[in-house]
């Protein structure tokens, strides 16, 4: 049992203070795992996970070891998670479409002391293994590949726990143990954000299960609420290698809830759907238009599908284009839309409380988000001015191994301590926020700035475009060229000059497009953020696409 006298605010004691209070409750559902579904009470997930951080124990892996976890969604994906924090070590996200170079960067720079991995990933291992000699263990589960795994020097995952301990004997834990996510941002190698189990919990997971479940003065609170109430069905679609997707899970867990995650490779959105009617999904957590838009698309042709359980659809990384939300209302009127903001260095800020005049986003936050100027003074609300939105309180303690960007990113000014991840705002008189989007990959263009999710979320209500990403170019007049790169919807190819004029009226002239270039489709992270640097590049010609 939990030991509740001692509780505190760390994820692996409030996870097993939840376990004991719901055994019995269905806590996992992979319904379309290798060999067929799976399910999994509390009772059963908890003694996995403990079997896990024996198996890791037994192996070398110790309380402030990095334990990295380089699969697609599953059952072990959250096992492996839990296992780590139950040894007071450090679970480590690792993107599944990296390639050895990057894979060798992450393990060297993590500090990597064990893996949890997908048997077919076991050829990028063996290609960097000898390079990572910290690397003392690697566990890896079948997903249909029929790799060898001997290949990398890895162990089976379920020989492994089988022959491991299921007893919960592990030392007292810590409210500065760490919660690590590793993000690469718009520009750079990947950078692991630290948090404090506390901190993340009171940015992140604690305000989110607020939303839905009222304050949580007390970690007991979480156990006696699970208790007293039946769990809601929650559907994460993204990577949980991603931030918003883990975020959704441990929201889901710590709540007592039951979670189903798709094991896909790749998103199929009719599958999807067919998840959410078998499994009656109540809220479904997703990242953008590139996540939204393929599922409505698919949601017009199956009109006999029952999906009437879900009533929330909340993105969380990437911004909904108005088409999107619009269509979504058209087939779901019965479903709540949220657009939640936040990112790996802040946790989670606030959600969308609708959009301004021009469309763009406007959201509702605490009093621990604001928008200062370049001199880290307060902007004054409704006077129009542009700043970087700045969040105080609950923080990460900074980048793991990089000082410098640390200290770029979370700034002390004028005696207090921020972190300022580059997002630029504008207050509100009426108390919201208005989001503009990125400051490193705005264009200036004539000497205004123009900021590329304003314009994509113009240009996506065109019926002929389907996806899009807006960039700006060397222009020598202009000095950049807001020119934006299209997957168009068929066969129709909208000229410069059409999508110009169709942004006229919705949004400045100078901020529509001069320029266009087609692809088949547009390349984003499994996450579905955009990736920047390559439009960039296919805008320029010096990529084909």
């Amino acid at each position: 049992m939990a030991n509740l006298r001692a509780m505190i605010w760390n994820l692996a004691d409030l996870f097993e203070s939840v376990a004991d209070a719901v055994p019995e409750r269905e806590a996992l559902t992979v319904p379309n795992a290798v060999g067929g579904p799976r399910r999994y009470t509390y009772a059963q997930l908890e003694e996995r996970a403990n079997r896990l951080a024996h198996a890791l124990a037994d192996r070398g892996v110790q309380a402030g070891d990095k334990v990295g976890i380089y699969a697609y969604n599953g059952n072990e994906w959250v096992e492996a998670q839990f296992a780590a924090w139950k040894l007071r070590a450090v679970p480590v996200n690792v993107n599944y479409r990296y390639v050895e170079d990057e894979l060798r960067y992450l393990f060297d720079n993590a500090d990597l002391a064990g893996l949890v991995m997908g048997a077919e990933f076991a050829p990028q291992v063996a290609a960097v293994r000898a390079d990572c000699p910290l690397l003392k263990t690697c566990l890896a589960f079948d997903d249909g590949s029929d790799t060898d795994i001997s290949i990398c020097e890895a162990e089976d995952y379920e020989a492994a726990l089988a022959g491991a301990s299921p007893e919960r004997d592990f030392g007292p834990r810590s409210n500065d143990d760490l919660y690590m996510l590793y993000t690469g941002g718009t520009t750079g190698m990947p950078k692991g954000v630290m948090w404090r189990h506390e901190d993340f919990w009171g940015a992140t997971v604690g305000p989110m299960l607020s939303i839905t479940d009222g304050p949580i003065e007390s970690p007991s609170v979480l156990p006696e609420r699970a208790a007293g109430r039946e769990s809601a069905v929650g559907l994460p679609l993204a990577p949980l290698m991603h931030g918003a997707a883990q975020w959704s899970s441990i929201q889901n867990m710590l709540g007592g809830h039951r979670m189903v995650l798709s094991a896909a490779r790749k998103m199929d959105p009719k599958e999807v759907w067919g998840i959410v009617a078998s499994e009656r999904a109540q809220i479904m957590n997703l990242v953008g238009d590139a996540q939204a838009r393929p599922l409505i698309e698919a949601l017009a042709d199956l009109e006999d599908l029952d999906i009437s359980s879900l009533f929330i659809v909340s993105s969380g990384g990437a911004i909904l284009s108005p088409a999107v939300k619009t269509r979504f209302a058209e087939l779901l009127p019965n479903a709540f839309l949220i657009d939640a903001l936040g990112s790996s260095e802040t946790g989670f800020q606030g959600s969308s409380s609708g959009a301004d005049a021009q469309g763009r986003p406007q959201f509702v936050f605490g009093d621990h988000t604001i928008v200062i100027d370049d001199e880290g003074n307060p902007t004054v609300p409704g006077d129009g001015t542009i700043g970087r939105l700045a969040r105080r309180g609950y923080m990460p303690l900074g980048y793991y191994k990089d000082q410098a960007k640390t200290d770029e990113t979370f700034p002390t000014i004028n005696g207090q301590r921020w972190v300022i991840p580059g997002d630029m705002a504008i207050a509100e008189a009426d108390g919201s926020i208005t989001l503009l989007g990125r400051g490193s990959v705005s264009i200036n263009t004539g000497g205004e700035k123009v900021f590329p999710e304003e314009v994509e979320s113009v240009l996506k209500g065109h019926p002929d475009v389907f996806d899009v990403v807006v960039v700006g170019v060397p222009d020598e007049r202009w000095g950049e060229q807001v020119t934006a790169v299209v997957a168009s919807r068929g066969e129709a190819q909208p000229t410069a000059a059409e999508l110009h004029d169709f942004c006229k009226g919705r949004i400045a002239g100078y901020k529509a497009p001069r320029g266009v270039v087609y692809v088949s489709e547009i390349l984003r992270s499994p996450s579905g953020k955009a990736d920047y640097r390559w439009a960039k590049g296919v805008a320029k010609g010096e990529i084909q696409a």
